[in-house]
């Protein structure tokens, strides 16, 4: 898997959202086993393998360490996941982000991309690639977020989609400082490609974050904005994650059952541009 840089992030892996993911409980129940998965407003209807030309879920040929990421997918609720959840009117913006995991020199890493620092909204910020859904994608409730998280990708680093496996899908998620709806998409980097800074206007690179690094004690902390909200942070790769996707990988690696016990009073303080 290729370290690079990307094209332009959008707001819908960006946003802090004032604690979106941060406050989740950590103590609570962790997915004890299958439940029943359907439409509604935190969560899109599965679909197959070969689902709407191609565009689908599969878990065939995972490798193990990836079955407990899985097996949350399908079991986790979305209380599990944040106190922000998707207004029961359908409003908001629907988007997706990728949440793609790979194999690297070090072993199982994330794709990630930080935003270009001169940016006027959150200049800097590491997240996934993501955006919000195009007419194109197709149904918001089926396939649309899993087309629209690669085509989003695609775009953003330049990796090529057909060697990503989609497996899973997390519950919808509100970010309401700008009403994104967002669907966290998860996918296995079966077949690498390279990637890059498409547009270096908008994003200032794109690199690989190994799981090891994402679940060292060391380099976790706990995110304070001036406003007073706070939530989750991880120090790597000469970068600061924060905001809605440092919640999403800390909500990942908890229920994965990867989560190693962390010093929760350490602190890093945002300024108020963040």
């Amino acid at each position: 898997m290729t370290h690079a840089q990307t094209h332009r992030t959008t707001q819908a892996g960006n946003d802090s959202a004032e604690g979106v993911l941060g406050n989740s409980n950590p103590g609570a129940t962790g997915p004890g086993g299958p439940v029943p998965v359907g439409p509604g407003p935190g969560r899109p209807v599965p679909v197959g393998r070969g689902a709407e030309a191609g565009v689908g879920l599969t878990t065939d040929g995972l490798p193990a360490w990836l079955d407990p990421v899985a097996r949350a997918a399908r079991s986790v609720q979305p209380q599990q996941l944040s106190s922000f959840l998707p207004p029961e009117s359908g409003a908001g913006r629907q988007s997706a982000v990728l949440v793609l995991f790979g194999e690297g020199e070090r072993g199982p890493e994330l794709l990630l991309m930080e935003r270009a620092g001169t940016l006027r909204s959150h200049a800097g910020q590491p997240s996934f690639p993501g955006g919000a859904l195009d007419p194109e994608d197709g149904d918001q409730a089926t396939t649309g977020p899993l087309r629209a998280a690669l085509r989003e990708a695609e775009e953003e680093t330049g990796l090529d989609p057909r060697g990503v496996q989609l497996f899973g899908v997390l519950p919808r998620l509100y970010i309401p400082v700008s009403s994104f709806v967002v669907t966290p998409v998860l996918g296995w980097w079966r077949a690498p490609s390279p990637v890059g800074v498409v547009d270096p206007a908008e994003t200032a690179r794109v690199f690989t974050v190994p799981v090891a690094d994402l679940t060292d004690p060391a380099n976790r902390a706990t995110a304070v904005h001036p406003r007073g909200h706070s939530g989750p942070a991880f120090l790597v790769e000469s970068a600061l994650v924060w905001g809605f996707t440092a919640g999403v990988i800390d909500r990942i690696v908890h229920y994965a059952g990867w989560e190693r016990p962390w010093d929760r009073t350490r602190q890093v303080p945002l300024d108020w541009r963040a």
